[in-house]
């Protein structure tokens, strides 16, 4: 899939979700080297694969029951589709190492065809099999507007 992935982004440079620099922040998650430990780590790590086309990191972390083939597409196009221009985390509810949910509150601001947007959306994350030890995944978006 040319064009898609961290291949044109070093270690060094910015982390998309303005949390540092890349290699230090998403690209170890987006690399399965760790976990991340809160729900704001994993919504700042999708939002980062959205803007790099980390399409398998997307889908890694968001179960669902839509076929895989199809779910591929849909975040490809829109990974072509949207450029994500910057992150505001809004609020946190829970989500750290010792719980089982949490929800973050962020706006995303993009732009497509010429028009910029901003999407702002209180997501609902939890841990995979309702330990602690199970990775943190997206769930749900319980408020969204754009």
């Amino acid at each position: 899939m040319a064009g898609f992935g961290t291949r044109g982004l070093r270690p060094e440079q910015p982390c998309p979700c303005g949390g540092g620099s890349y290699g230090s922040c998403c690209r170890p998650l987006h690399r399965q080297e760790r976990m991340a430990q809160t729900a704001e780590q994993l919504m700042r790590s999708r939002y980062s694969a959205f803007a790099l086309g980390e399409v398998e990191h997307l889908l890694r972390t968001q179960p669902s029951e839509e076929p895989l083939l199809q779910r591929r597409r849909s975040l490809e196009a829109t990974c072509r589709q949207l450029r994500w221009r910057r992150l505001v985390l809004l609020a946190t509810e829970a989500g750290g190492p010792g719980d089982l949910e949490g929800t973050v509150t962020f706006e995303a601001h993009y732009s497509a065809g010429g028009q910029r947007g901003v999407l702002r959306e209180r997501s609902r994350f939890g841990r995979s099999g309702g330990s602690l030890a199970g990775p943190w995944l997206y769930l749900e978006a319980l408020e969204l507007s754009d």
